[in-house]
């Protein structure tokens, strides 16, 4: 895998993207080799025409992003791949329509766009069938076998058998046995026969206990034969994104590579949010005064909406949005918002779809209670129960909350104490990648989400 912005991506992602991206840009500059022919060079040099070909290949790829088609998770059968890449097509080609019509000068000639378009097509169509053939054959995947047993074992192989992209197959692992002294005999007859084959390129150790258990002499003599050893929490953090709970210690945090907070890093860090912040409330300003009537005409009440959160270091601050609840929603006392719950107004619903109900928390940016990305500021009422209900809450709160995060993009909202802890999960992966890199990463993906409108409730 290919670690970008602090994020693992799988390697044959990372080709496909390429291989797309000059797929795109070679049939553009063929269509113009076809239509132009012996003026193609002039009007490609000195016209603009490369560049406007360069604009065209990135907006393709960010469309097939935002259409998920370099997620597979996301798409459960080989058609769905198909019939996105059309609708692709279909957005870039409205979208060329409509750019030429008001300013012709964008073209590069005639029926240079329109013939670019069938020949991006068929070649990604032609790309995507050859590439999953490709990525199947044996010759392309790397052979995994997890050496253990029980239930970190079993999360292993089942997010290597989710995670197909990672071009991962698992090709054995060990039962389990009761008897500790037989336990490892198991793993130590297994990394013998291992030793004597040479299919396999990496063994994830998934031990539950590995004091006396771990055959460290045959795991050395494999290491050496070029193998990959791994803990299974470093592959389950790869490939999931978040920080495994179970089995986290103290140590884990302190003698890894994450969870630093250099001053210098955390003033980049407040700067950008800063700046992001001012422009995002610069730019609202024209939609104020709709959002403000929408709101009036949904419920009586005010516009506003103030709740306490906790912040930095455990700091309670208030965190304005507007109001999107009836009023008195929580006269029983303090709950998570639930899906479809009835305490949410009908322009409620949509707001808090496109997150329209956070646009204030932007004041709170500026004021320095949040940061523009970081864990979610929770409610104190909650703060204190997840803290003794969930390991290692409270780290969380080492860092300024933020407006959106790692947990938001990949996870959602959390309404549980399940939900909360899979949420931890994530919000400890950011913690210990902080980075500014990773930060324009999340704001990046946030628009994604908010156009998908995805883990909102």
């Amino acid at each position: 895998m290919i670690k970008l912005l602090n994020v693992y991506y799988p390697t044959r992602t990372v080709v496909l993207i390429l291989c797309e991206a000059f797929i795109v840009c070679g049939s553009f500059v063929l269509a113009s080799a076809l239509v132009l022919r012996g003026e193609t060079f002039n009007v490609l040099g000195h016209d603009h025409g490369i560049m406007k070909i360069a604009i065209l290949t990135v907006c393709t790829i960010l469309c097939a992003y935002y259409f998920d088609l370099y997620e597979p998770q996301h798409i459960s059968a080989r058609w769905e791949i198909y019939f996105r890449l059309l609708l692709v097509m279909g957005c870039l080609a409205f979208a060329l329509s409509a750019i030429v019509y008001v300013f012709p000068q964008a073209a590069i000639a005639r029926f240079v766009f329109l013939l670019g378009l069938i020949l991006v097509v068929a070649g990604l169509i032609a790309w995507r069938s050859a590439f999953e053939w490709i990525s199947g054959h044996a010759v392309f995947q790397e052979r995994v076998y997890v050496l253990g047993e029980g239930e970190r074992a079993s999360a292993i192989i089942e997010t290597i058998r989710e995670h197909r992209e990672a071009g991962m197959v698992v090709v054995g692992w060990d039962a389990p046995a009761v008897d500790k002294a037989q336990r490892k005999r198991t793993f130590a007859t297994a990394v013998e026969q291992m030793a004597s084959e040479t299919s396999i390129d990496r063994i994830v150790v998934a031990l539950d206990e590995r004091r006396g258990e771990l055959p460290v002499d045959g795991l050395l003599a494999m290491r050496f034969r070029g193998v990959t050893i791994e803990e299974v929490g470093s592959v389950l953090e790869r490939l999931t994104g978040k920080l495994q709970l179970d089995g986290l210690r103290p140590s884990d945090l302190l003698f890894c590579e994450g969870f630093r907070m250099k001053p210098s890093q955390q003033f980049l860090l407040r700067i950008a949010s800063t700046l992001v912040a001012a422009i995002g409330l610069i730019l609202f300003l024209p939609l104020f005064p709709f959002v403000v009537l929408l709101v009036r005409l949904s419920s009586p009440g005010p516009v506003f909406f103030r709740q306490e959160r906790v912040g930095l270091n455990g700091k309670i601050f208030n965190v304005y949005k507007f109001r999107t609840m009836v009023v008195d929603a929580e006269a029983e006392g303090a709950q998570w918002a639930q899906k479809n719950d009835p305490r949410v107004t009908r322009v409620g619903q949509f707001m808090r779809k496109t997150r329209l109900d956070e646009v204030p928390q932007l004041w709170n940016v500026l004021r320095g209670d949040m940061s523009f990305v970081g864990p979610r500021p929770e409610r104190p009422e909650f703060v204190s129960w997840l803290a003794q209900e969930l390991p290692f809450y409270e780290v969380r709160n080492m860092i300024r909350p933020g407006l959106t995060g790692w947990a938001q993009i990949r996870y959602g909202y959390g309404a549980t104490l399940e939900q909360s802890r899979e949420k931890l999960a994530y919000d400890l992966y950011y913690v210990k990648h902080q980075t500014l890199g990773l930060d324009l990463l999340i704001m990046f993906e946030t628009i994604k989400t908010i156009l998908r409108r995805r883990g909102a409730q």
